[in-house]
């Protein structure tokens, strides 16, 4: 019997790597244009929704598309040297890669943009997909037949449910452990450094089921 090919999506921001540096410095960018006060560091500690939820809160709701496009304007000058790979990241897709499976990036940030940031850190998974959050991340998750799904966010475990995929959490973003496991994560790691080995034993398992 020919061996599984095992399709695991990975999150982006706060799961592969820590954009917060990066994010913050085009928020205070976007501030000094605008001469609009934005708590950077406030925004950065809720990152996972779509950019246009976070500028809702500091701009009238006919200003967010303009300010969204401005945003991402600056975002290249700004954000991609900061931005460093979380412990762990370039280990779980090799990982996947070792074991024959393939590994996407879903991710709410746009997909220009997450390409330059997996560009500049050497991360190389085998497809990138932009723009979805939450339940809309299962789309993706569907066409690329995703068994797994690794996020940090509460919106990485519904995208993953909606998907019918394993919801696995890592605990580098926003949520600890208790809130992942209580929003329903099947499983929960520390960070991806945690990955590899969870990963060996589950495919020695779905081999085994096969």
């Amino acid at each position: 019997m020919a061996p599984m090919t095992l399709t695991v999506g990975f999150d982006l921001d706060m799961t592969l790597i820590d954009s917060r540096p990066g994010i913050r410095a085009t928020y205070l960018e976007l501030s000094a244009r605008t001469g609009v006060r934005i708590d950077a560091d406030l925004a950065v500690s809720r990152l996972g929704p779509p950019l246009e939820h976070e500028l809702a809160h500091w701009f009238p709701e006919e200003h967010v598309a303009e300010m969204a496009a401005a945003y991402r304007e600056i975002y290249p000058t700004r954000a991609i040297h900061p931005t460093r790979a979380l412990p762990g990241a370039e280990g779980a897709i090799s990982a996947v890669r070792a074991a024959g499976g393939r590994s996407v990036v879903v991710t709410a940030k746009n997909g220009p943009h997450a390409e330059l940031h997996l560009t500049h850190l050497g991360l190389e998974p085998d497809a990138v997909i932009g723009g979805l959050w939450a339940e809309a991340k299962a789309e993706a998750l569907r066409a690329e037949s995703a068994d797994v799904y690794v996020g940090d966010h509460l919106g990485d475990i519904r995208g993953a449910r909606a998907a019918s995929a394993l919801a696995v959490s890592v605990a580098t973003g926003p949520y600890d452990e208790e809130a992942l496991r209580a929003a329903g994560a099947d499983v929960v790691l520390t960070d991806l450094t945690a990955f590899p080995s969870w990963w060996t034993a589950y495919t020695a398992s779905a081999d085994a089921l096969a």
